[in-house]
């Protein structure tokens, strides 16, 4: 499976901060926030990963990640000019997804809960369709929903709905198999001009090759779309590492556990930002590793 990461948007609701800088550049904790979206993807089982963002922002992109051989990934970089929509990812990543199925993951959206690792693995094996990531609002009318019935089959979707059906929102999160990409080249744009990531879901739904998975308690979805949501992320993430002695989305841990590097390669990494707290983590968990 290939991932994309779609990091553009012009952050207009954390203005004037995104003025200068990507959104998805933007501290949550310790860590640009695109840390955590690309630790997801990792702990899919992930290698080869798809980077879209503006022409502005790009370059920021490669030079905190270049192409991720530090970390055993392969990450390109694509440019979206314009904000048309998630959908055209599948069509600007096309060569990258090749053959292959494809996750695409929103740069501002941070999951975390326990065994998500697990959950990763389970659905992103086999992908026949699409696998969709459902969580609990209060708020459902400002997002995609999804409905499910008695059996916690997925019925229907709505975008944006003004009285929705559910309170289970879409998450940022999407499996698919090939086919998506030849769904995003003939999708209509909405009224608003823009391609609807519900309108390929749909299309998946209609034939019955759409799967909703529920994140439900013990779970964190995080959305950082506003200067609120920004700072209670990086309350969250920095009460549970203070509390828990851990890094959320320490990307070169991630790519130790998930043996993309060994442990002499994740060492080096740490020694790189030694100075620093997250530096000394990253060396003190090699460390733990060798003592194995």
């Amino acid at each position: 499976m290939k991932g994309i990461i779609l990091a553009g948007g012009a952050g207009t609701r954390l203005h004037p901060i995104t003025l200068a800088v990507s959104k998805q550049l933007l501290p949550v904790g310790d860590k640009p926030m695109i840390y955590y979206p690309l630790s997801v993807l990792m702990l899919a089982g992930i290698r080869e990963i798809l980077i879209i963002s503006t022409p502005h922002d790009l370059p920021q992109f490669r030079r905190l990640l270049g192409d991720g051989t530090h970390l055993g990934l392969a990450i390109e970089y694509r440019v979206q000019a314009e904000p048309n929509g998630l959908p055209e990812a599948f069509v600007i990543g096309a060569d990258h997804i090749g053959d292959d199925p494809v996750a695409l993951i929103l740069g501002d959206n941070i999951f975390h809960g326990h065994d998500f690792y697990s959950i990763l693995s389970r659905n992103s094996a086999d992908i026949q369709g699409c696998v969709l990531f459902g969580y609990p609002v209060n708020d459902p009318e400002r997002y995609g929903v999804g409905e499910t019935d008695a059996a916690g089959n997925l019925v229907s979707l709505e975008e944006k709905p003004d009285r929705p059906r559910s309170h289970t929102a879409i998450t940022g999160l999407y499996f698919y198999d090939n086919a998506v990409v030849d769904v995003a080249k003939n999708l209509r744009p909405s009224a608003r001009g823009e391609l609807e990531i519900t309108d390929v879901n749909r299309w998946y739904l209609e034939r019955g090759r759409a799967r909703l998975v529920n994140l439900g308690r013990g779970f964190a979805w995080l959305d950082t779309g506003t200067p609120e949501s920004l700072l209670q992320a990086g309350q969250y993430v920095v009460t549970l590492e203070e509390r828990q002695g851990i890094r959320i989305a320490c990307i070169e841990e991630v790519a130790l556990r998930m043996g993309f590097i060994d442990r002499d390669q994740c060492h080096r990494l740490g020694a790189a930002l030694a100075k620093s707290p997250y530096g000394r983590y990253v060396m003190a968990i090699a460390r733990e590793g060798a003592e194995r």
